[in-house]
């Protein structure tokens, strides 16, 4: 997937409009001048090159006081007074972003007089000197200096951008120049920090080897001012990521300690293109050839865990028999399932919705006595701490780590591989769930009922998404449909507008719907009630980010992929890049909640992922996931629903609520 900036810079006014101008070249006196002096003696060069040589997790470095301060000073008045940042969310990042400054040179004169010190900063960067000064250390050869590929990114609170390798094209070293506030230190607490993670190299049974990384951190390199954070693209290795800006105790202490605003200019040095020093036809399309290879080097996916454990399902001996529920079936499932979603009105209701919708949220599916059990013990395990090491945790819990991260991070658990027994006493009630309710025959045939689907096979997980920690990116499902289910079982509230837990009095309901809007209709999880308007002022979106209602992630996301958008400088799984409700290709979404379960029927071609939960929320994210492999539809059974799914929310009363999601096309990311 893509993660750079935008093609176009605005100025303050949003202009920004573009034209042909000869690209200014620096002196050697002003390139040497734009740098803390010093910084090119011999003995420097040397110290930094040997810090690189030695580094670990992979080679990198970090030199502080880079620029000369005076002139980064007035870098960062420039950006706050006059660049336009755009709010940017994807499964993978939550960042404010300008344009690319590569375009710098195409302002109008007007904007481009109020940028004067950017501009020097730039072309200080990519000068024919400093690109030598980081090909000597980095070892990487001829850096190119007419690509320029660089961006201002802003994290305010709740920002952060996950696990990556930074592997896209032509890249060859990466780089981040923080603009934090000089006059107020950056604490590490605040978060905000470049993480690197070791990886581990993997030989099969043939002797071929794999490297994947670790889900565990190695080495955290905080922000500080004026100082700069580099080492070369190296596929399959350099996995980094940046730790989210995490919020303030209160608005008090935010405001002292300057917004907790983490800016850097961060980019990338290329291999050098037609004309330049170094040269050599075909040598980038080979590049990007050899990344892709290598990242793909040996058989990766062997390595993902958790690994699927699909349990086929002996096929009907009369397909064409009418299913229904014995009375043996709905006494198992009463120990399990609220009375109500056992009747023949609410099934019909839930069916009727599920075909017209492929689609529906089903709210306090559990028993109250079960449900009760359940959150007892998710609560009770909330408060027992877990080791920090991922090794640590599989020694010590009966939780496994999703891994690696750049696809996902979370805690799991799979049913056991041995035949399960009905004796659920020695069981918690997680287990219960895992090993006894949900790959039981009579649920099976419950959820055939609800879809009027056939099922013939089943995979099912238990998981737990620990705050700060993790998420699970966008994946996409290839095969033929299937029925996924999600049992949320978060205990805690602050998720976002669908989070009401059960016990929620009728005052607070009341109150709440009031605050959804006309007709009852909800707003989708996680978007502002208002557009922003060009007229807004661009330090409401960074400094005066804490007034915002908080968005703690942690929700499902089910998003329509674009086949024209498939090459690698795609992201496909860009769901929020602006403060627009209608900005988005979400079809469905599920905030973390308590005791409700979403059923969606799930075409090849969708994207799926679990946003990264940040550190503010109240707890852990929990649920029961579980795919349900269908046999083929017959023609008109399955819905397209044209871009107007809708999540129908059956509450255990039977009042149905319908919350609606936007028709609406793919944001441009590029």
């Amino acid at each position: 997937m893509k993660r750079k900036a935008e093609s176009q810079t605005n100025s303050h006014n949003g202009k920004g409009i573009l034209k042909k101008r000869a690209k200014t070249v620096l002196s050697e006196e002003e390139v040497l001048n734009s740098f803390r002096k010093g910084l090119f003696a011999k003995d420097v060069l040397q110290k930094y090159t040997a810090e690189y040589a030695e580094s670990e997790p992979y080679k990198h470095g970090v030199i502080n006081s880079l620029i000369n301060d005076t002139l980064l000073r007035s870098v960062r008045n420039e950006i706050r007074e006059n660049v336009h940042f755009t709010p940017k969310e994807t499964d993978i990042y939550k960042i404010h972003q300008s344009g690319d400054l590569a375009n710098l040179d195409g302002l109008e004169d007007a904007a481009l007089e109020k940028l004067p010190s950017l501009l020097r900063l730039r072309d200080a960067l990519y000068s024919e000197t400093f690109r030598k000064y980081v090909s000597e250390i980095t070892g990487s050869g001829e850096l190119s200096g007419r690509k320029t590929d660089m961006a201002i990114n802003v994290y305010t609170p709740g920002c952060h951008l996950l696990c990556h390798d930074d592997v896209i094209g032509s890249r060859r070293v990466s780089y981040i120049l923080y603009l934090t506030d000089p006059d107020i230190p950056w604490k590490a607490e605040w978060g905000g920090a470049l993480r690197l993670y070791p990886t581990k190299t993997f030989e099969d049974e043939t002797g071929e080897k794999t490297k994947t990384p670790s889900p565990d951190f190695s080495k955290v390199i905080p922000p500080a001012w004026n100082q700069l954070s580099f080492f070369a693209v190296q596929p399959g290795e350099s996995f980094h990521d940046v730790e989210e800006v995490y919020h303030a105790s209160t608005k008090e202490e935010l405001e002292k300690e300057g917004g907790r605003i983490r800016m850097a200019i961060s980019g990338w040095y290329h291999i050098p293109q037609i004309g330049e020093e170094g040269y050599v036809e075909g040598a980038e399309e080979k590049w990007g050839k050899n990344s892709s290879l290598m990242q793909l080097q040996g058989n990766p996916d062997r390595y993902d865990f958790p690994q699927q454990q699909p349990v086929t399902v002996e096929a009907p001996t009369e397909p064409n028999e009418e299913k229904g529920l014995e009375e043996a079936d709905l006494e198992f499932l009463l120990k399990y399932m609220a009375p109500t979603y056992l009747t023949p009105d609410t099934l019909e209701q839930v069916s009727e919705r599920f075909l017209g919708l492929s689609s529906v949220t089903l709210d306090g599916l559990l028993s109250k006595k079960f449900a009760d059990k359940v959150r007892s013990y998710i609560e009770a395990q909330e408060t027992a701490p877990l080791p920090d090491d991922s090794a640590e945790i599989e020694k010590s819990t009966s939780w496994k780590v999703a891994k690696p991260p750049h696809k996902h991070r979370f805690l799991y658990q799979q049913p056991s591989t041995e035949k399960t027994t009905s004796d659920t006493t020695e069981m918690n009630p997680i287990q219960e769930l895992l090993e006894v309710f949900l790959p039981s025959r009579q649920f099976r045939r419950w959820l055939e009922i609800a879809t009027e689907c056939e099922i013939e096979n089943y995979d099912i997980l238990a998981r737990r998404f620990r705050k700060g920690q993790d998420y699970a990116l966008a994946t996409s499902h290839d095969g033929q449909s299937r029925l996924e289910i999600s049992l949320g079982l978060t205990p805690t509230g602050g998720w976002g507008v669908d989070s009401d837990s059960e016990d929620e009095d009728d005052e607070e309901k009341e109150e709440k719907e009031g605050e959804d809007g006309e007709n009852g209709e909800k707003k989708p999880n996680g978007k502002p009630s208002e557009k922003s308007t060009e007229s807004n002022d661009k330090k409401e979106t960074t400094e005066n980010s804490e007034e915002e209602p908080d968005d703690v992630g942690g929700h499902e996301v089910y998003m329509a992929g674009d086949d024209d958008d498939s090459s690698s400088n795609g992201d496909a799984a860009i769901y929020k890049t602006s403060s627009d409700p209608d900005d988005d290709n979400v079809l469905f979404s599920m905030p973390a909640s308590w005791n409700k379960m979403s059923i969606v029927l799930r075409d090849s071609g969708i994207l799926k992922f679990v946003k990264y939960v940040s550190k503010k929320a109240e707890g852990d994210r929990w649920d029961i996931a579980g795919a349900f492999g269908v046999r083929d539809l017959e023609d008109g059974d399955e819905e397209e629903g044209n871009g107007e799914e809708n999540m129908v929310s059956l509450e255990s009363s039977e009042e149905e609520v319908f919350n609606g999601f936007p028709d609406s096309e793919q944001s441009d990311s590029d």
